[in-house]
């Protein structure tokens, strides 16, 4: 491992030893971060998974019931009572906290489904239609709001899975190798001052 190209110098093994226990602080931290995001993220993917299961019920349901709608009413009278029923969808994006973090999140309001056509071209394939249709909206939503999250959790956790590895490969090895570089020049050039002061000696004893 490349070591830091810098002299060695008691100064520069102070500085070594206070880079080296802060990037080591830092990567416990960052390795708890990680985890904790890892394990939120597989509870989001958990509940993903499950609102799709609640999807594939829901279409299994919805799609017969709209076929049934269309061979009573008929497409074209169908289409016709479509066109009178207007719905207002707020979309918001809205904080979330998730693993000790808040992120950007996604809130959509719904309102509630009401059978606008007249009675007298009501039928009931169409209210069954309707409600299966606004259920699987429901789904719909409440999916993208929690993939939403899910996708900023997993891009947390490949930037801290980033950060985690330059710190454990690179960083923390380079001041390692850098501190035994400078305490073994310094222990080198005390053990020559020590022999050099005890040659010193001998010859002013001599003399």
């Amino acid at each position: 491992m490349a070591r830091e190209s810098i002299a060695p110098t008691k100064s520069n093994l102070i500085r070594v030893k206070e880079r080296l226990t802060t990037a080591e602080e830092g990567y416990e931290l960052l390795e708890q971060k990680r985890e904790i995001l890892v394990m939120e993220l597989m509870q989001k993917v958990e509940q993903v998974k499950m609102l799709e299961r609640d999807l594939d019920a829901r279409t299994a349901t919805a799609y017969p019931a709209l076929k049934r709608m269309l061979i009573v009413v008929g497409r074209e009278r169908a289409d016709k009572l479509s066109r009178d029923i207007q719905y207002r969808f707020e979309l918001h994006e809205k904080r979330v906290t998730a693993a000790g973090m808040t992120l950007p999140g996604l809130e959509i309001r719904l309102p509630d489904a009401e059978l606008k056509y007249s009675p007298a071209n009501s039928f009931a394939e169409c209210d069954e239609t309707v409600l299966e249709f606004f259920e699987m909206l429901k789904i719909c939503t409440e999916l993208a709001a929690l993939r939403t999250i899910a996708w900023r959790l997993a891009r947390e956790v490949r930037k801290t899975q980033r950060r985690v590895n330059a710190l454990e490969k690179m960083v923390i090895p380079t001041a390692r190798d850098t501190k035994v570089y400078i305490e073994a020049a310094l222990e080198e050039r005390d053990r020559d001052s020590f022999f050099t002061s005890k040659l010193l000696k001998r010859k002013a004893g001599r003399e």
